[in-house]
Formats: C-alpha cells, sequence, structure tokens
C-alpha cells in the first residue's frame, strides 16, 4: 500500500495513450477559458480511479498546464507579476484555508449555487460592453481586490473547484477594467497558487496516480502553450464565446449532477 493507503493503480498503454490526448485537450481548453478539469475529471473516473485518486491526479497535471500557459503569457509581456503579489498570497491563504474547512463542512449549498453563479458569468461575458480587447475603468480598488476576489475566489478553489477560472476572469474584467488578454493572462498565475495548494495536501497523503499524472502533465503542457497563443494572437474573438461555452457547460454538468 502507497502511502495515505490508496491501492495501487496499474494503467495499460491504451489507456495511458488516451489519457495524455485529455490532457492536452484539458491543456488547450484551459489556457483559453479555464474548464480543464471538467474535461479530464470525468475520464480519469471512468478509467476506474478511486474518487480521491482522481481528484489527486487530476489537480497534478492541471498544475502543469497552468504553469505553462503561464509562462507563456509571462514571456510575451502579458503578465505584470508585481501587481499579482498581494493577490497571489491572498489566493494562496484563501485556498490553504478552504481546503482545511472542506473537510468539516458540506458542500451541498455550494453544489446547488455553483451553477447559477455560472451561468450568470456567462451571461455578463455575453452581453456586458466591458469585455473587449479594450482596458476600461476599474470598480475595484486593488487592496479590496486582492483580499476579496484574491482570497475568497482562492478558498472557494480550496474549498470546492469548478469554474474557478471564469470567476477570476470575470473579477479582472468586471472589477479591475482589464481587456480579455490581460484578463485570461493574469488569472493563471492566480489558479495556479490555488491549485498548487491543493495539491500539496495531496501529494502529502500519497493519492497521485503517478503514471497517469506524468503522461497527463506532459501533454498538458504542450496543449496550454499552443492554447495561450492562440489567446494572445485573438483576444477578445477566441475568449469570449469559449468562456460563455465552457461556462455554460460547467453549469449544465453540475446542475444535471
Amino acid at each position: 500500500m502507497p502511502p495515505g493507503g490508496t491501492r495501487a493503480i496499474e494503467l495499460s498503454l491504451h489507456i495511458l495513450i488516451l489519457l495524455a490526448a485529455v490532457g492536452f485537450t484539458a491543456g488547450f481548453v484551459s489556457s483559453i477559458a479555464g474548464a480543464g478539469g471538467m474535461i479530464a475529471l470525468p475520464v480519469l473516473l471512468s478509467v476506474g480511479m478511486p474518487p480521491l485518486n482522481a481528484l489527486a491526479t487530476n489537480k497534478f497535471q492541471s498544475v502543469f498546464g497552468t504553469l505553462s500557459s503561464a509562462l507563456n503569457y509571462f514571456r510575451k509581456g502579458h503578465i505584470d507579476l508585481a501587481r499579482l503579489y498581494p493577490a497571489l498570497l491572498c489566493a494562496g491563504i484563501g485556498s490553504a484555508l478552504g481546503t482545511l474547512t472542506v473537510q468539516h463542512l458540506s458542500g451541498a449549498i455550494l453544489e446547488q449555487l455553483i451553477p447559477f453563479l455560472l451561468i450568470a458569468i456567462a451571461l455578463y461575458f455575453g452581453f456586458s460592453p466591458r469585455v473587449t480587447d479594450v482596458d476600461s475603468k476599474e470598480r475595484m480598488s486593488a487592496a479590496t481586490f486582492n483580499w476579496s476576489m484574491g482570497g475568497g475566489i482562492g478558498f472557494y478553489g480550496g474549498f470546492f473547484g469548478p469554474g474557478i477560472g471564469s470567476f477570476f476572469a470575470f473579477a479582472f474584467s468586471g472589477l479591475r477594467g482589464d481587456n480579455m488578454r490581460s484578463a485570461t493572462a493574469h488569472t493563471k498565475p492566480l489558479v495556479l497558487i490555488t491549485n498548487s495548494t491543493s495539491l500539496l495536501i495531496f501529494l502529502l497523503g500519497g493519492h497521485v496516480v503517478w503514471a497517469a499524472a506524468l503522461v497527463m502533465a506532459v501533454a498538458q503542457v504542450i496543449g496550454a502553450r499552443i492554447g495561450s497563443n492562440l489567446v494572445i494572437t485573438r483576444g477578445t474573438a477566441l475568449v469570449k464565446p469559449a468562456i460563455i461555452i465552457a461556462t455554460l457547460a460547467m453549469a449544465l454538468k453540475l446542475l444535471l449532477e
């Protein structure tokens, strides 16, 4: 038995090839619209992986995809890290608190509420004149944003998680006035710190299925690089419909479940 008491899980070559394809697709989609986990997690469960192992493995591979797209955005000048440091700290603290809290409280209320919040976000991206390739006037100060949005969404990411990329993109676009390229780019470091915090807990518990995690991580890096390049070149024309479709798909999936 590996650390954490999880049983050994063996995966055939054809399943690993399937997971590599899923990792690539999830990385590509997530770098644009932030819904990669909704693609990868059901497949991991469908190949017979227990839920805890599937969650841990999905978190591992998604971190590398997010890191890939974040580095690509940063190298091409679309991320201002000096601006993000306070929000990153708040997101990390929020994620840790959320991860600890979920171990003691039921997520039933969030499971019922989140689909409707996702639908509201999709409607915002569909109809708001602020969702463009041009920066708009900010509606919230940096300090308030860091604690309320960085810490609050980080807490949600550690506690529950679906749609975290859409929530951060909404926050940057609607509250800080970022254009869609900037909002999408600045979302990635915050998602990265939030998910990395949860991943650390899973690693300490020994729940990651390493063969699947490593294969999917490599594919995620490639898919995320290609997707982030498309965002940089196409901006709102690509990101806006992608976020709307991905967000509504997540809401529908959660409602059906």
